[in-house]
């Protein structure tokens, strides 16, 4: 991937956002430093990065993506309450892959997993309401 100073200040805006934003929500922020840029660039640079595994595009969290920087192996917690995404350890399910290939014979080339629920700060909240 040829350099470009646009996709530079894209993935250090991301880097700076560790909320796991949406495309819309960088775009947002990226207007105050690039006022030229165009959500097309945008969303053409994010796949292209995605594409080159330098970010993950995490996908089916709501109808638009989100973000991350991270791109070590981990997984990630998606709160119903605030829509916040958290990233989770991958020591919580160690050697999944293999078990997984070694069970089914399948060969796994990438992997997803996305834990569904409350976070922590929105249910201390529900219990203080109650």
């Amino acid at each position: 991937m040829n350099y470009s100073r646009q996709r530079e200040v894209i993935y250090a805006t991301l880097k700076e956002n560790v909320v796991h934003p949406t495309a819309e929500y960088l775009y947002s922020l990226l207007k105050e430093k690039e006022p030229n840029i165009s959500l097309a660039t945008l969303y053409r640079n994010l796949n292209q990065m995605a594409d080159k595994g330098i970010i993950k595009k995490i996908d089916g969290l709501e109808s638009a993506s989100h973000y991350d920087h991270n791109t070590h192996e981990h997984y990630h917690f998606i709160c119903h309450k605030c829509k916040r995404v958290f990233d989770v350890s991958s020591d919580v399910a160690p050697d999944i892959v293999a078990k997984t290939e070694k069970e089914t014979g399948f060969l796994v080339n990438s992997y997803d997993i996305i834990f569904n629920g409350i976070c922590s700060d929105c249910l201390r909240k529900i219990r203080e309401d109650n």
